[in-house]
């Protein structure tokens, strides 16, 4: 055999087994995956055989559903579908929220599904005597995002459930606690209950049944950006789902209008936007309680703008009913190396205590911060301005401090 042969036999042995190495490769990441997948679903069959069990030693029993004071179609479609499980199990169920509907694709999912959900006014004291409830459950919240979680905690109603698709913020005492950060959606662990078909097996011919999954299939499309970020378990809830959901109910939710009032938010935020290192900054001003959902449409708006791969859109909300005020701002981003819930704790912190101002998800997250002391709108429009003007100032220093990092904290390059 010639030198070159000899070369030529080696290149094919080198070839032979760097694709023989590939293939192991190949074939160890697919049973590795293989391996991830399984024993996700042997732990989601067992909470579900948990649930089960523990639903039904509960029967008869009446439990209070909290979600977060400014409830999305995830927490309300989520609400919903553990009402119907609990009807399933002779357990009662009501759903309550602290703040209030403002997203007009919100007030829509409500009305037109009829959605058994209600406000407990705080001010005019519209909730619930806490008495006839056993236990009450979080669904999309770990409690720090609803002002009634101190009321439950004072009558001393036991914490039945937690399921969130958030990281953990605190430590939690309940008798079942289901988080899954990896998951896009409550709505999705939701689903996922009912395909197990062990706690409630869902029925084409049954109107509140189509109603309910119509709510979840807007709600796990809401948090996945319309499926954009979804990850398998969420296209597997959704293909689910497509056999008993409405499509007619859901394009008439997502045609509701937008008001006037959310219209000159978004008109407010463009004006006032600040742009640096393809961050898009805006202060609102002062905010009615009711507008709230108009922060996060404004953020939605100018993160499409050219050039631009995060947009922060805040304001303060004012709440005449308990003459209170926060600062609440909205995160939406692009760029997929940004973790939206590192930026904001990173950025705002943690109160006294210890509970962390804001976080978020994949691609969005937020904030809410009490003014506390400063707390009140009056008549003296300088006084008003002069207060707006420094948490202006106090929100952009803390976010530009990590788009133009300093310190190392977080680069965002």
């Amino acid at each position: 055999m010639t030198n070159s042969n000899k070369a030529s036999s080696a290149t094919v042995k080198d070839s032979d087994t760097s694709a023989t190495n590939q293939s192991t490769k190949t074939v160890s990441a697919s049973v590795g995956q293989r391996a991830i997948s399984k024993r996700a679903n042997d732990e989601e069959r067992s909470l579900v055989f948990q649930l089960s069990k523990l639903l039904s030693e509960r029967s008869g029993h009446r439990h209070l559903v909290l979600i977060q004071d400014f409830p999305d179609p995830d927490a309300l479609s989520s609400a919903w579908t553990y009402r119907l499980i609990c009807k399933n199990y002779n357990i009662d169920c009501d759903i309550y929220y602290g703040g209030t509907l403002s997203h007009q694709e919100n007030i829509a999912l409500v009305r037109l599904s009829g959605m058994p959900v209600r406000r407990w006014n705080l001010q005019t004291n519209s909730g619930p005597d806490l008495s006839q409830y056993q236990a009450y459950v979080l669904l999309d919240t770990q409690g720090t995002t609803s002002q009634l979680i101190h009321l439950v905690e004072a009558a001393e109603l036991p914490l039945f459930l937690v399921v969130d698709h958030h990281a953990p913020q605190h430590e939690i005492s309940a008798s079942l606690v289901d988080l899954r950060p990896h998951i896009r959606a409550t709505a999705t662990i939701l689903t996922q209950y009912l395909q197990s078909e062990q706690l409630l097996t869902l029925d084409r011919g049954n109107s509140t049944h189509v109603k309910c999954a119509t709510a979840l299939m807007h709600g796990l499309r809401a948090d996945t950006n319309n499926l954009m970020h979804a990850a398998e378990a969420d296209f597997e809830a959704a293909a689910y789902l497509s056999n008993y959901y409405d499509p007619q109910l859901l394009a008439a939710i997502l045609r509701a209008s937008r008001s006037k009032r959310v219209m000159d938010v978004i008109e407010r935020s463009l004006r006032n936007r600040q742009v640096q290192n393809n961050f898009s900054i805006a202060g609102v001003g002062y905010l009615r309680y009711e507008d709230r959902d108009a922060i996060p449409q404004a953020a939605d708006f100018l993160v499409t703008e050219e050039n631009v791969h995060t947009a922060v859109v805040y304001g303060i909300v004012h709440d005449e009913d308990e003459e209170r005020e926060v600062v609440i701002g909205s995160l939406r981003t692009s760029k997929i190396t940004l973790d939206p819930d590192e930026f904001i704790k990173e950025a705002f912190g943690r109160d006294t205590e210890g509970r962390f101002f804001g976080g978020g998800r994949t691609t969005a997250g937020g904030f809410e911060i009490p003014i506390g002391f400063l707390s009140g709108f009056y008549e003296n429009s300088d006084y008003n301005r002069l207060k707006w003007e420094v948490f202006d100032i106090q929100v952009k220093q803390k976010l530009l401090r990590l788009i133009n990092p300093e310190d190392g904290l977080i680069s965002t390059d």
